[in-house]
């Protein structure tokens, strides 16, 4: 079976029929009601899949939050606990209190750092989020700048630019991470090896998670581009006397990037949760951390509310990406 990587321009064009066939042909009202409630049914299915992975969680969670200290906790403080958690109750009624605890914000409390799991994401989320939103723009930048620098120049530059787009989308995040700060933080020093202290920091981290994400943005892009390029409305450009880099930018460009914004959605989703590892490596602040701790110390209440977010995330990323689809392509938009 070919891989993504294998058939870059049918597997975007294929993506792009689809959701010009899902957005189109509907009211805006009613297209905009359809994702509503897509995205509510995303979440709804990824509710029951955290609470069973919370419930067969080994170990006793009322053990967990009284702590592994030198005096053992009695029967009687373990049930108190349970009863305090609602740990005693059938797991049914307890899956039911955690929908209703899901529908009013309510992520529970952490297990050990005894905080509401709300306040902890929101005192770490926004680090995730400025990398994974960085590396985002990072990535069609340079997926762009090489696209639009090399596609159907000569024989040697177009493969320069294919081929740079090959090596990068098949480059593992957590190899390139060390490279990057072994080279630009180690041995040249032009920027800090770890921590989160300024723009300078937050460079290396960003282009770990961007590069191999340029070259899958740029495989879509290139082959789109190129047959664009071709087209009578570029060549009656061309002979009004628009130069090429003008044609490339104005014209050829925005009709290029549709398979790449369908990519979008999904690469936001799978940047935020990479970011999970990249912290890793560069030692910085951020969910990643977050979750780290929280599944050595089987903290499940934070691991479900980062899981949850995670989801949140790839729903609100295919929203904005047919929001994008409908202000870029004018085959879908509705009178």
């Amino acid at each position: 079976m070919s891989s993504f990587a294998d058939r870059p321009s049918e597997v975007g064009r294929r993506l792009v029929a689809r959701r010009r066939a899902r957005l189109g042909g509907n009211r805006v009202w009613g297209r905009w009601l359809r994702l509503l409630v897509g995205a509510i049914g995303v979440l709804w299915a990824a509710s029951p899949l955290t609470f069973l992975a919370q419930q067969l969680m080994p170990g006793n969670p009322a053990q967990i939050i009284l702590g592994d200290g030198a005096i053992k906790p009695t029967p009687a403080q373990l049930l108190t606990v349970a009863r305090e958690y609602g740990f005693n109750k059938p797991v049914i009624v307890q899956y039911f209190d955690f929908i209703l605890h899901l529908v009013t914000g309510n992520l529970g409390t952490s297990y050990i750092q005894h905080q509401a799991v709300t306040t902890i994401i929101s005192q770490q989320a926004w680090p995730t989020i400025e990398l994974t939103l960085v590396s985002l723009v990072l990535a069609w930048i340079i997926a762009l700048l090489v696209t639009v620098a090399t596609t159907k120049r000569n024989r040697f530059v177009n493969a320069l630019g294919s081929g740079f787009e090959v090596i990068t989308a098949g480059l593992p995040q957590y190899w390139l991470g060390v490279i990057l700060a072994v080279i630009f933080a180690v041995d040249l020093q032009w920027f800090p090896v770890e921590g989160d202290n300024g723009f300078a920091s937050i460079v290396l981290p960003a282009l770990t998670m961007a590069v191999p994400l340029a070259g899958f943005l740029g495989q879509v892009t290139r082959d789109e581009f190129s047959r664009v390029l071709d087209q009578p409305f570029i060549i009656s450009a061309r002979a009004r006397g628009m130069g090429d880099t003008g044609v490339r930018l104005r014209h050829a460009l925005r009709h290029a990037v549709l398979p790449g914004i369908t990519l979008s959605g999904w690469a936001l989703g799978s940047l935020f949760s990479s970011a999970v590892l990249v912290e890793a490596v560069f030692a910085r602040q951020g969910l990643g951390q977050v979750l780290t701790n929280a599944v050595g110390a089987k903290d499940m209440p934070v691991v479900v509310g980062v899981t949850l977010l995670v989801a949140l995330v790839y729903v609100l990323a295919n929203v904005l990406v047919d929001i994008a689809y409908v202000l870029v392509d004018p085959e879908i938009k509705v009178a």
